[in-house]
């Protein structure tokens, strides 16, 4: 039975990620802002309080963690907002590159003390940060906030390797959740994909950007 950590547990991906890796008899912890119904349901272990840009915050992760080795650590929480040319918005922007860029890296380096050698760190990043497969354009800060949470996630691979810990790049698919208007791939099959692609990671294919199905995505 792995401890399995998941941040923007409260709904979307994250939810679905605790409700599986639960149902497979893992132990896991829900983290988010504020828990709802959904989480609580799910009678898992739940740490609320926790916005991974502010690391004022991190205290009741640590706190909740304290004592416990995490075998899987997924960092799912993440914004979107669709801006364009036009309406571009810095304060937007520099929101998303907190939460989608700055916070899985800080959640990491916070939950460090709990992984050991054979963890797993898994970034939900996006294929709409690769700069060769950008072929339209537009969604300024949720492209270059992704876009820098993927070098994040490289130097993290490399930085965490001589302590047997691997890190992936995970693109789930354009997925039917409240961020995406429930439009895409139904939040079951998208979760399921991750979960494979974290159960086969490892020192080897650590550092790598792939979609959930499998496929090795462009820079």
């Amino acid at each position: 039975m792995a401890c399995v950590v998941v941040t923007g547990a409260n709904r979307g991906i994250g939810l679905e990620l605790c409700r599986q890796y639960q149902a497979r008899g893992d132990a896991v912890v829900g983290v988010c802002r504020t828990a709802g119904p959904g989480l609580r349901d799910l009678e898992i272990d739940v740490i609320e309080g926790v916005d991974v840009s502010e690391p004022a915050s991190f205290e009741a992760l640590s706190g909740g963690l304290a004592g416990r080795s995490v075998d899987i650590l997924v960092n799912n929480a993440g914004i979107l907002a669709r801006d364009t040319l036009d309406s571009l918005d810095p304060g937007t922007i520099q929101r998303q590159f907190a939460v989608n860029s700055l916070g899985p890296l800080l959640v990491t380096r916070a939950v460090l003390p709990n992984l050991v050698r054979g963890s797993r760190v898994g970034i939900v990043t996006s294929r709409m940060g690769s700069i060769g497969d950008n072929g339209s354009g537009g969604y300024y800060g949720y492209r270059m906030s992704k876009a820098a949470v993927n070098m994040a996630g490289v130097s993290l691979a490399r930085d965490l390797a001589d302590r047997g810990i691997a890190v992936m790049l995970l693109h789930p698919g354009m997925v039917a959740t409240d961020m995406t208007g429930h439009h895409g791939t139904p939040v079951e099959a998208a979760a399921a994909g991750l979960i494979r692609r974290l159960d086969e990671l490892d020192l080897a294919s650590s550092g790598s950007f792939r979609h959930a199905e499998g496929e090795v995505l462009p820079w």
